[in-house]
Order: structure tokens, then sequence, then C-alpha cells
């Protein structure tokens, strides 16, 4: 049996930067606080806990604070509001949102600017998502979010989106590329002329799109590794599994089984923009040593 990793996946640049951040600054301190799950991942999380990474779920809860403890804003970004609430608690921010998020985060502030008071944004993503959540926060709240195609056919025959009225539409940096140029064709027919797009799908992220279809394609098996939580573990999983019919998802080494494969198989190992390294490694090493 044959296992290969795909050099594709992994970790993208905006997680990249946020992890190594935090661990350069745990190398110097003792705890650092993030807002939010740094990566989508249960193993890496543990990894970090480790270090002394302590995850808030939120700030809400948190009374005051009077020693001044660093809080990591992490690669999907915040709203404005987050910003002046933790340093009304008394912490300390360090930001590590991705450089492309806070680019889309500006571009939208921007067209609200100019579509205001008549217009409307229009964000494709996964409704509660950390990004999207910081992408809707840009406007305070003014902004209609669509998860898929027939949710945006809904909520333009409830007159949530209004076709007669101008319109800029951003996506979630991680959404499936095929997905997002669907959506744009049908509501560039419903609003000819009054429809702004805008590409913001990660660069990264689109070309792991075709590159992962190919690896899909090019192996008998596919072992897709990712966090429950990751948003774009679950989109590039599904697209692993329309191409192939034997691809299965875990989190690691214990969820593998042995009965998914045969001697002479040619399997795929990948994962999610929230999948480590030697994650996907150690599951490539168990596969192997199953025959």
């Amino acid at each position: 049996m044959k296992v290969e990793i795909d050099p594709n996946s992994g970790f993208c640049g905006g997680v990249i930067r946020a992890i190594g951040g935090a661990e350069k600054f745990l190398s110097e301190r003792s705890r650092l606080y993030s807002l939010g799950a740094i990566v989508h991942n249960e193993a890496e999380l543990s990894r970090l806990q480790a270090k002394g990474l302590i995850t808030l779920e939120s700030l809400d809860g948190v009374g005051s604070v009077t020693a001044t403890p660093t809080l990591l804003i992490r690669a999907h970004g915040e709203p404005p509001s987050t910003y002046r609430l933790a340093r009304e608690k008394g912490f300390e921010v360090i930001d590590f949102t991705c450089p492309v998020v806070l680019s889309i985060q500006k571009s939208i502030r921007e067209a609200w600017e100019r579509l205001r008071p008549d217009g409307q944004i229009i964000i494709f993503g996964k409704i509660g998502h950390a990004e999207v959540l910081g992408l809707v926060g840009q406007v305070d709240g003014r902004a209609v979010v669509v998860e898929n195609l027939p949710q945006l056919r809904e909520k333009i025959a409830s007159g949530e989106i209004d076709v007669c009225r101008p319109a800029e539409i951003f996506s979630q940096t991680t959404k499936s590329p095929v997905e997002y140029e669907a959506l744009c064709a049908f509501l560039s027919e419903k609003m000819p002329g009054r429809l702004s797009v805008h590409n913001t799908i990660c660069r990264q992220v689109a070309s792991r799109h075709r590159e992962l279809a190919d690896f899909a394609r090019g192996h008998d098996v596919i072992v897709f590794v990712s966090g429950k939580a990751s948003s774009n573990g679950r989109v590039l999983f599904d697209l692993c599994k329309s191409l192939n019919i034997r691809s299965y998802q875990v989190g690691g080494c214990s969820e593998i089984d042995p009965f998914w494969f045969r001697s002479d198989d040619n399997v795929g190992v990948c994962g999610a923009t929230s999948t480590p390294k030697w994650l996907l490694e150690q599951v490539a090493t168990h596969i192997k040593n199953l025959h």
C-alpha cells in the first residue's frame, strides 16, 4: 500500500502567522489568552494549551482585570466592538488577524460608505462563523449573510435582499470558489447593473480547491484530516467526497478504520487550512503501519 501526503495541505499563511506569534509570546511569557480557538483543530489546540495558551469563548463574562493580561486576536478577525471591550476590561491586545481578512474588512467599510443609505452589503459565508461575525461587525450588523443558493432565493423572496436596490457582495475567505461564482451569477441576473462583486476568497484557498480535486481523483482512498469545528474542513472534505467515494474524514489516528484499505491501495492523506503538517504526517505513518 502506498501512502502520500498532499504537499499543498496544512496551515494557510494566516494560521501560520497567528500560531507562530503565539508560540513566540509563550516562549517569553507563561500565559496568553486567545479569543476563540486560535485554530479549529483539537489536536493542535491541545499542543498549544500545554504551552500556556488559554482559550476564552467570549469576553462577556470576563470581569475587569488588573494584571494586564495579553489577549490574542486570531486570524479570523474581530469586529471593532471587540477591541473596545477588551481594552475596557484591561487586556493588552496583540492582533494576528489575517492580512487578507483585514483587507476585506476595510473593503466592506468602504463599500458601506458608498452605498448608504439605500444600498446593501451581502456576505457569502457561514452564519455565526468567527470571520463572518468580524465582517458583519464592520458595518454594525447591517449586512445580510447567505450560506448557499437556496438561502439566497429565500432572502430575495422574503424581501430581506431587495433586488431593486444596489448591492455589493463579498465572500468569507475560505468558501468554495465554485459556489460563490454560481451565487454571484444568479444574483447578477436578478440585479442587472445594480450588483458589484468582490473576489474575496483567499487565493491560497482557491488554488487549494483545484489542487485538492486533482489529488482526490488521483488516489484510491482519501483520508481527510481536520477538526470537527473547521468550516474550511467541511467544504474541502465535501469536495473530496464528490470526486472520490472512498473519502473519509478523521480528526486523528484513533478514528481510522483498517477496513477502509486494501493492500494494493494508493492512499492520499490531506487536510484543511487548519490542519497541522505534523498531524498529517502522524496519520500517514499510522496508515502505513496497518499492513
